[in-house]
């Protein structure tokens, strides 16, 4: 079992995650995003000893000097959620990055563009509505493939991770509703969901 918290504050969020063995850590760059972090905290992710997490940089269609400046530095995952091509994604790999590409999932036949991105070390099967909300479609849960290298983003909560974690699921991405306002992570439901999945995983 796998797990990912995206939206998390450079200053508030990081000791919690990385104590409670997070594996990936999210920071969104993405200015319409009420979770968009200041670039001047992202130096604060250098205080942190990370053990066994990774910080992951969320972006949309990136440029080669904020990659280059800001990602490289301070994070080990990019996450691309705009129109990247495979090509694209070489060259972010290139760079010395590992690369997270999200697949934005409305009908079956958008599960299979993951095969275009052999050079990602992780796909992200993600709901259309980039930090919207959005409910993952219930019938293609159980079409998506498995593994570890596989996420699944979209609505996930404590009331409904046992039965996404029964249709196969191991690697979970969760961001609202782990929230207590928008944009502010709640300790104690992070805390509350990671004791869910510890559970349904012994």
């Amino acid at each position: 079992m796998r797990i990912k918290i995206c939206g998390l504050n450079p200053i508030r969020d990081v000791q919690i995650c990385i104590d409670l063995n997070v594996d990936f850590l999210g920071f969104v760059f993405y200015q319409k995003s009420p979770r968009n972090i200041n670039l001047n905290e992202v130096t604060n992710l250098l205080k942190y000893n990370k053990q066994k997490s990774s910080f992951v940089a969320v972006t949309v269609n990136p440029d080669d000097e904020f990659i280059k400046n800001t990602v490289v530095k301070n994070f080990d995952y990019i996450q691309l959620h705009g129109n990247e091509t495979s090509e694209r994604v070489k060259e972010i790999k290139s760079m010395g990055l590992k690369v997270i590409k999200a697949i934005k999932v409305r009908e079956e036949s958008d599960i299979n563009l993951y095969r275009k991105y052999n050079e990602a070390d992780i796909i992200l099967f993600d709901t259309p509505g980039m930090e919207k909300s959005f409910e993952f479609p219930k019938n293609l849960i159980s079409k998506i493939p498995r593994g570890d290298r596989f996420a699944l983003a979209g609505s996930i909560s404590e009331n409904n991770v046992e039965k996404i974690a029964k249709l196969g699921v191991n690697f979970f991405d969760i961001s609202s509703n782990l929230e207590s306002e928008l944009g502010h992570k709640d300790h104690l439901k992070i805390k509350s969901f990671l004791n869910k999945l510890n559970n349904i995983y012994e």
